[in-house]
């Protein structure tokens, strides 16, 4: 039988391409969470900067995050650039727990200048934990219905997001019907990680990270600011 999951959504202060304080602000999250699952915004260890180098799945600054982890029971979700054994980088998602870091999904929709550097993820991805199936998406991801049609297919209980939108109220308004539409079209939880504050080239982002209900309608979201940390119990 499949319990509850506790998840915690984060928007951390984000340092301009020093991975080893952003790693270290998102261990202290983890830490202080209390939930199982804890999900940051899109390139959370570099910031949304297109040069930012590569990180090692097996990368030392990631220890703080793993010794969290360890310590709380916690799986993390975090983002950054990849690189892999053929050259081919991507903007990834890494899974963190007590004992490594894997790429757990590869974000499929570039936009912009994304595609000058990165290479497309190819398909969907699922996470499982404790018996939940948990489909994973990266920022323009969620903008695009299929996507989530596509991971939905997989047999999935939440779409869970990192991502970043810009500041301002028609991002806001965007951010939220993204999130409704995509928990209505396929009666899932989704669970949002998006940047606060400066991130990168984006020097002003929207917050507002939350958990919408199987119905589309918002379960729990935090304001603006930079270092807000929601958590929900799904059932």
């Amino acid at each position: 039988m499949r319990g509850s999951l506790m998840v915690a959504v984060a928007q951390p202060a984000c340092a301009d391409l020093d991975v080893a304080l952003n790693a270290g602000r998102q261990a202290e999250v983890v830490r202080r969470a209390g939930a199982r699952l804890v999900v940051f915004p899109e390139l959370s260890l570099t910031g949304y900067d297109l040069a930012a180098p590569a990180v090692a799945v097996d990368d030392p600054r990631l220890d703080p995050i793993r010794s969290a982890c360890d310590s709380v029971g916690a799986i993390a979700l975090v983002g950054a650039p990849v690189r892999e054994d053929d050259g081919r980088e991507y903007i990834a998602t890494l899974a963190v727990t007590g004992e490594s870091a894997t790429v757990a999904y590869r974000k499929m929709h570039l936009h912009g200048e994304e595609v000058r550097r990165f290479t497309p993820g190819e398909k969907p991805a699922v996470l499982e934990i404790d018996g939940w199936r948990l489909g994973l998406a990266i920022c323009a991801d969620a903008a695009v219905p299929q996507h989530a049609a596509d991971t939905a297919a997989l047999t999935i209980d939440a779409y869970v997001a990192g991502t970043l939108y810009g500041a301002g109220p028609e991002s806001a308004t965007r951010r939220d019907g993204h999130m409704r539409d995509r928990a209505a079209a396929h009666g899932v939880w989704v669970v949002l990680s998006t940047a606060a504050g400066p991130s990168g080239e984006y020097r002003e982002t929207s917050g507002g990270s939350g958990v919408w209900a199987p119905d589309g309608d918002v379960f729990i979201q935090a304001g603006a600011e930079p270092d807000a940390v929601v958590t929900a119990t799904l059932p």
